[in-house]
């Protein structure tokens, strides 16, 4: 039995009971297809207990799932046994920021939206630090810290023969605010123009001018699954983040992004923007 199930455990255990619940099963039905107890089908669809690749595979046979290759996503999801960078860090990090990583090195492509703050995957080692400093409650020295030092190892998604595509859209706002120092400042913005280089990373900005973007004016990162069914959006609430991955809401999030991205400057016109603002700095 699991104690703290992962992100990625918990999306599996929600994916089974979905297909359960669209068969029109009960958690008892589906046990008896099985040949095991309702306990162990009520452990799975919770993330406190694992699932064979077998019984996956027989679970959506009597589910009369025909989605090939959802079904191997899940099946890799249930098998996987990584133990990436991040576990290093557990137990002295909030699982959050373990879940994160995880998802992180799962994705197959990244959207960003970014309003008020430069995106975690773009933040300089001074920037990273200048917004955990102002974190209420006051974080500690080491834990202020651990946590830059997860920020900025979270980048080697981006690294590498096979980096992670990052599509981002930042408000012109979140250009100009200066978290920390000036220097610091300076040195994000140059830091963003020379990472917008990669041919996998593209970065546009929503000048103020823009009207009539009050409908769009919410941080939100898109993470692609290995099948779109498997996306996941992440959106930042008061009490921590919040995951989104309802079909339909990934659908309008979906749109809601490329809305937000035809609106913005495009890659040329925005590296200008940047340009002005470091020089302004």
């Amino acid at each position: 039995m699991r104690r703290e199930p992962t992100a990625r455990q918990l999306r599996l255990a929600t994916e089974l009971r979905r297909l359960r619940e669209a068969a029109g099963l009960t958690a008892r039905q589906a046990a008896a297809l099985l040949g095991v107890s309702p306990a162990q089908i009520t452990h799975i669809e919770s993330a406190l207990a694992g699932v064979s690749e077998q019984r996956l595979r027989r679970l959506a046979s009597h589910y009369a799932c025909t989605d090939e290759e959802f079904i191997d996503s899940l099946v890799c999801m249930a098998t996987d046994r990584t133990r990436g960078w991040w576990e290093e860090y557990r137990g002295l990090l909030p699982t959050s920021f373990l879940d994160l990583s995880e998802l992180d090195h799962h994705s197959r492509f990244q959207y960003n939206v970014a309003i008020l703050v430069v995106p975690g995957l773009l933040q300089t080692e001074s920037y990273a630090r200048a917004v955990y400093a102002t974190r209420i409650p006051e974080l500690t020295q080491e834990e202020l810290e651990l946590r830059v030092r997860h920020r900025l190892a979270r980048r080697v998604i981006l690294e590498g023969p096979s980096p992670v595509p990052l599509d981002v859209v930042i408000h012109e706002a979140a250009l100009r605010i200066m978290v920390g120092p000036r220097a610091a400042a300076r040195a994000q913005l140059a830091h963003i123009l020379e990472v917008s280089e990669a041919d996998h990373i593209n970065v546009q900005v929503v000048p103020f001018e823009l009207e009539s973007f009050s409908w769009g004016a919410s941080t939100m990162a898109y993470l692609g699954g290995s099948v779109s069914k498997l996306d996941t959006v992440i959106r930042d609430a008061p009490t921590g983040a919040m995951y989104v991955d309802a079909e339909d809401q990934l659908a309008s999030y979906r749109a809601r992004y490329q809305k937000v991205k035809a609106m913005a400057f495009g890659p040329e016109r925005s590296r200008d923007l940047i340009l002005r603002l470091t020089k302004e700095l």
